[in-house]
């Protein structure tokens, strides 16, 4: 059941909180040379005379390279901190796409090792700020409401950055273009490191283990259903452009998309909004069930404007959904591992989404458009599924709560500010157990 948020604990309270805007502003301009990645990798390639099917290449590869890059550098957050980790990570990445830009696409080698640099080391700033809101906000229902707030902002970002990208384009180049959105990557970066929360932050001390977060059975259950929900967006993209064909109307894909960040941006804002109580693993599953069941009347592919409204209506448990699942991570990562718990998450659902796409291309071009739409639904149903049958490893019993929120810092409320707390280092901070026999590998994982 949930409860209206007083006033002072709105999204207000949130961004008045030291700190806490100049946080949540440096890492969106830091993650858009990531939002805009594939679109301006398309964008330069054809630019430059290249194909598609080379533009593809090149998208894919970046994707991938980030993918492996995401949980990689989140580990290293944890073990170095944000500074030592996050800076150095958006300078290489963006010398990466700075290479691309000036050397073009005529050497294929040289333009696939570019975006594989560029995507390793894409920084984990999505992660990171994640494990900052505890020490930044202190009480739990502020640090539930950023969650909702930074999948909102994700939204606007995911808007903004491609329309910013064509004003670039449109003024000087593709290339230009490229430059300066990785420029302000940077910039957006070392705002984040160059902050008080962020220089102060230090993960809980970890247990040695090669798995890493990945030793967490709830912390797998959860990514083995969003990897599903990631599949279920990524085919939905597909299905949209088959729909927009079938109508003769290029347009309409952009008026579906529009629609489907409208209606993650009217839900997130919607969850946030409220005080919820009760675990949010058992939310989690109700959201999940309800985002499957808003992707079912797309398969009814009407008319332009009801096909809009339906397509709005299927994204608005998707924000809600994410924020619920990032809290959970909260609550069933290992210490010391919260960062690149997060970052395995965005990975995964990243993954999910480009097999998504993948699957509904056939499947469109078997069965038709509304095959496209199904793909969606069912990746949702299963989605919903993993979580209904891991409800052992993912449930609010099996996560217990130790005394630090994320990333083994709290909040000093009188003060506003961030503060180390020192746990002893046993297996007693690990909210699912030590290492299993075996598999401690006597390093830090």
């Amino acid at each position: 059941m949930a409860t209206e948020a007083r006033a002072s604990g709105g999204y207000l309270d949130i961004l008045r909180a030291p700190h806490a805007a100049r946080l949540l502003a440096g890492t969106l301009v830091g993650r858009l040379p990531n939002g805009t990645g594939p679109v301006a990798i398309t964008v330069f390639t054809r630019a430059e005379g290249g194909s598609y099917s080379l533009a593809g290449g090149l998208i894919a590869a970046y994707g991938l390279a980030t993918a492996v890059g995401q949980p990689l550098l989140g580990r290293a957050v944890d073990l170095k901190g944000q500074p030592r980790v996050q800076l150095p990570a958006a300078v290489v990445s963006a010398l990466g796409m700075a290479a691309l830009a000036v050397t073009g696409v005529g050497n294929l080698l040289l333009a696939y090792a570019a975006v594989l640099v560029a995507g390793l080391f894409t920084p984990p700033l999505e992660g990171g700020l994640r494990a900052l809101w505890p020490s930044v906000l202190g009480r739990e229902d502020r640090v539930h409401r950023a969650y909702a707030l930074d999948a909102v902002a994700q939204e606007v970002m995911f808007t903004v950055g491609p329309l910013l990208l064509t004003l670039l384009v449109s003024l000087w180049s593709p290339a230009a273009a490229l430059l300066v959105i990785n420029l302000l990557g940077v910039l957006g970066a070392l705002s984040v490191v160059l902050s008080k929360p962020s220089r102060a932050w230090r993960s809980a001390p970890r247990e040695a283990h090669w798995l890493g977060a990945l030793r967490s059975p709830g912390l797998l259950a959860l990514l083995a259903s969003f990897f599903f929900v990631g599949l279920a967006l990524g085919s939905i993209t597909v299905a949209a452009v088959a729909y927009a064909d079938d109508r003769g109307h290029e347009a309409v894909y952009g008026w579906l998309m529009a629609a489907l960040g409208l209606g993650a941006l009217v839900g997130g804002v919607a969850y946030g909004a409220r005080q919820w109580a009760g675990a949010p693993e058992r939310r989690l599953r109700v959201l999940v069930l309800l985002l499957a069941l808003g992707y079912l009347p797309l398969l009814l592919v009407p008319g332009p404007a009801a096909m809009t409204a339906l397509t709005a209506f299927a994204g608005v448990f998707l924000a809600p959904a994410i924020a619920c699942a990032f809290l959970v991570i909260d609550r069933h990562a290992p210490a010391g591992t919260v960062t690149e718990a997060f970052s395995w998450l965005v990975t995964t659902f990243g993954v999910g989404a480009a097999l998504g796409s993948a699957v509904s291309g056939p499947a469109v071009e078997l069965f038709g458009t509304p095959a496209g739409f199904a793909v969606a639904g069912i990746g949702g149903f299963v989605a919903f599924l993993v979580l209904l049958g891991t409800g052992r490893v993912l449930g609010p019993d099996s996560a217990p709560r130790s005394r630090h929120a994320a990333g083994g810092v709290v909040a000093d409320p009188g003060r506003g500010g961030a503060r180390a707390e020192n746990i002893p280092h046993s297996s007693e901070n690990d909210r699912n157990g030590a290492a299993e026999p075996g598999f401690s590998s006597g390093l830090q994982a």
